[in-house]
């Protein structure tokens, strides 16, 4: 395989792999954060038993994300050469910026992990802020030095090399919707698989405050956000629009420049014929998102060079899926919105219960917003195609030029289903279900169990 191949093959299975640790590096801190504060201020057990399992899980989330991670670095001087000798300048900071936060997670990380009988339980507990801060910051910063490369911004040549601005990053109106819409879809995916695992474990009876605590919060985070990430989505499309309207034109396989375009829902892109087909086209549906003006011209396809378009079938299906699951899982949050003010009108506790439907919708959430995570990238790069730096560098001029590297991807493939494996056996061995004592079903749920 040539260079290119084995490139651009590699580093996607490398970012596929990294990015499913990246979005827990960011949000199970933080649930953590709301776990042991529960337990410091109610003294309840299952609070307790939460946070140390949760830890633990924490631990080794974090040490194969950082080693995938570090595979990665590696990666982008050896299969993009050019691209970092070229551009490197532009987001060397923004890596740097990274470097720090991580170095700044792993040392609180260590004083979370092995100071839990050394440091006093409130010590304990701050020490949690520095690691969500810092795993938050770490990840924000390299989805900008994504960003940068969709809206190249401050980049100039003096005495003929190119020369970047690394701060023109953040006065960019991508960066902070690109990062933005990460912040909150990496929330959603912990809280989302969080519910999933606890609601599976529902479903086969453990109805213990243990998971029932657990459950609660995991789907307050999911569906509390469903409906912001609706509006921060918005945004970034809107931004799609102004920087990059040929990705656009590729999420909504809109061929032809022209106005009052509809908004298709669903459907298959024809290569051959520039045609959508299927799907539920709602009149002039684009044309208001983008511009509030249902005559509004909408850039198409036809604006941009054959050999310069993206891979509009994929980007457009990629794009449906992230949008389609979004909104079941905004659905499933108005049921529970719906359901909340019945119960609490009422007067009824609890607000929600747990009933069978309610348990499989959220075990439903978690895989539909980590699916929704990974089409949302694939929008993202496949739609930059055949740019890995927006109008500046193509993929097929950055990318290494030495041929045998299969070598490196059978490699990288090797190591990346050693550590899927352990992960997989590590996480079985930690799911033991709740703790002894917490195992007694509480009252309404025998109450809820004997009307059925």
């Amino acid at each position: 395989m040539s260079g290119l191949v084995v490139a651009r093959i590699e580093t996607a299975l490398s970012l596929s792999f990294h990015i499913l640790f990246a979005v827990f590096g960011v949000g199970l801190p933080w649930l953590l954060l709301y776990a042991e504060g529960r337990w410091l201020r109610t003294g309840d057990r299952a609070w307790h038993a939460l946070t140390r399992k949760w830890a633990r899980v924490m631990a080794v989330l974090f040490a194969i994300g950082a080693v995938s991670g570090t595979v990665l670095s590696f990666e982008f001087a050896l299969l993009w050469p050019t691209f970092m000798a070229t551009y490197g300048g532009a987001i060397g900071l923004l890596f740097t910026l990274e470097a720090f936060a991580f170095f700044t997670e792993a040392i609180f990380m260590g004083l979370y992990l092995y100071g839990g009988r050394r440091l006093s339980p409130r010590a304990h507990w701050l020490v949690l802020w520095p690691i969500a801060i810092s795993g938050t910051l770490s990840t924000l910063f390299i989805v900008m030095a994504n960003a940068w490369m969709n809206d190249p911004v401050g980049i100039g040549v003096a005495h003929g090399k190119v020369v970047a601005d690394p701060w023109a990053i953040f006065r960019s109106s991508t960066s902070w919707t690109e990062a933005g819409h990460m912040l909150v879809a990496a929330l959603m995916c912990t809280g989302g698989a969080v519910a999933a695992v606890y609601a599976v474990g529902m479903l086969r009876g453990r109805r213990d405050p243990y998971h029932r605590n657990a459950l609660n919060l995991g789907m307050a985070v999911i569906l509390v956000l469903a409906p912001i990430q609706l509006l921060v989505g918005d945004f970034a499309a809107r931004d799609v629009a102004t920087t990059q309207p040929a990705k656009l034109a590729a999420m909504e396989a809109h061929y032809v420049t022209s106005g009052h375009v509809p908004l298709t829902i669903g459907g298959f892109y024809n290569a051959r014929t520039h045609q959508l087909v299927g799907g539920v086209r709602i009149p002039d549906g684009l044309s208001l998102l983008l511009d509030f003006k249902p005559g509004a011209v909408v850039p198409g396809l036809d604006q941009t060079p054959v050999d310069r378009q993206p891979m509009t079938a994929v980007v457009h299906l990629a794009f449906d899926t992230m949008v389609g699951l979004g909104t079941v899982i905004l659905l499933i949050a108005a049921w529970g919105a719906w359901r909340w003010w019945r119960a609490r009108r009422r007067g009824a506790l609890p607000r929600i219960a747990h009933t069978r439907p309610w348990l499989w919708a959220a075990a439903f959430s978690g895989p539909a917003a980590m699916v929704a995570m990974l089409a949302g990238w694939e929008v993202t790069e496949g739609g930059r195609q055949p740019w890995i730096v927006y109008q500046h560098m193509l993929v097929a001029d950055a990318a290494t030029k030495t041929t045998g590297l299969g070598w490196a991807l059978l490699a990288t493939i090797l190591i990346y289903l050693g550590l899927a494996l352990a992960l997989v056996l590590i996480l079985r061995k930690l799911a033991d279900g709740a703790p002894p004592g917490l195992d007694a079903q509480p009252q309404e749920t025998q109450a809820l169990e004997a009307t059925r």
